[in-house]
């Protein structure tokens, strides 16, 4: 066969062509920018940033603008990474509320996906922060829940642990926890294959939480006290707190996404075939077993591949946090570049970060799709 049919040598030949064509179109929209007399470098990261950030990490006028993105940076990740967990378990629980015999169960779950599908993002988004979190009470007249948690206007403000001296002695009953659980689960995961039948996992190696309980009463002196929030004058000290924005576009994307992951989960249980559950309920397992154990386990090797999109989409979605003055790292980015003029440097910055956390989304979610289909087969 001819060199120039192969296909494997074609297909690299495409790449590098396409990786150079590339190459010439940066250099060339480089060139296209200097000969306009402009400059193209990211020394003003070192410049003082002169405008403060009330959200996230420590900082101020005189930091950096190099800090400031990382400050954006961090807030959106921190978004992100709970936005997605919480997204995960509203969706799983709302998606398996979906497929229920129980009439008001179903219905229920059918509204929400419907009309939260069927709603921009951004109308929501404002109806949670103006609707919702703003019309709170104020400070001195706040919702005061168990734990305590105090509700207003001003945000959210619970109870925090926060580590004492005697911490660091408590650390090593929760490393030899951790190696206890790993090898109980592994374990019953090697007891599974000798019996050819599904056993517990995770109920066994929840049992090494109890190292740290013993822990705690070896240890002098308590490791964590709770930190409680009190009110005083016109401010909260003590514990931490959510600000209304941060909640906003928490909640947000959590009840948008899910909705969404609801009808991916849906559809996955509902592309394993019926006979397996019905093979199951003869054999006497209950509808949990059922669930847990035959259907979710086979639904997850379907279901991971549209997640993907629906984590990507939520983490890109943060960005609409800039229209309720939420820091996020497009609400920074636009500021730094107003104050510094850098428009292409700080775009090329915002850009490689949201294709680097999306990258990384993709890499975890598809290292466990091929985990899975290796079991598959």
């Amino acid at each position: 066969m001819s060199t120039f049919r192969d296909e494997r040598f074609l297909r690299i030949v495409g790449q590098i062509a396409f990786a150079a064509a590339v190459v010439l179109f940066a250099l060339w929209c480089l060139g296209n920018y200097r000969a306009r007399g402009l400059s193209f470098s990211f020394a003003f990261l070192q410049d003082e940033a002169s405008f403060d950030l009330a959200e996230g990490m420590a900082f101020s006028p005189i930091d950096p603008y190099w800090k400031a993105f990382i400050v954006g940076l961090v807030n959106t990740i921190k978004v992100a990474i709970l936005g997605i967990i919480l997204a995960t378990i509203l969706g799983t629980i709302t998606g398996v509320a979906r497929l229920s015999t129980n009439w008001l169960i179903s219905n229920i779950a059918s509204v929400y996906i419907e009309i939260i599908r069927n709603t921009p993002l951004l109308v929501q988004l404002f109806f949670i922060y103006f609707a919702v979190a703003l019309k709170l009470p104020e400070l001195r007249d706040r919702l005061v829940l168990p734990g305590p948690i105090f509700l207003s206007n001003r945000g959210i403000h619970l109870v925090w642990w926060r580590p004492t001296a005697s911490f660091t002695w408590w650390v090593p009953f929760w490393i030899v926890a951790l190696v206890a659980a790993v090898g109980i689960y592994l374990w019953r995961v090697r007891l599974e294959g000798r019996r050819r039948r599904p056993v517990s996992r995770l109920p066994w190696a929840f049992l090494a939480l109890v190292i740290p309980l013993i822990g705690w009463l070896l240890v002098p002196g308590n490791p964590l006290y709770a930190d409680k929030p009190a009110v005083e004058g016109l401010k909260v000290v003590g514990g931490t707190s959510v600000s209304p924005e941060f909640a906003a576009i928490l909640f947000g994307l959590v009840i948008y996404t899910g909705a969404f992951i609801a009808e991916v989960v849906r559809a996955g249980i509902m592309a394993v075939p019926r006979g397996q559950t019905e093979a199951a309920r003869a054999q006497g397992f209950t509808e949990m077993q059922i669930l847990r154990l035959i259907v979710l386990p086979q639904a997850i090797r379907i279901i991971i591949p549209p997640l993907i999109s629906q984590y990507l989409n939520l983490t890109k979605n943060s960005s609409l946090a800039i229209a309720i003055g939420f820091l996020d790292l497009y609400a920074v980015s636009n500021t730094m570049l107003n104050q510094s003029g850098r428009i292409v440097e700080v775009f090329i910055m915002v850009m490689a970060a949201y294709l680097s956390m999306s990258l990384t989304i993709s890499l975890i979610m598809n290292v466990a799709n091929r985990r899975l289909a290796m079991v598959e087969r």
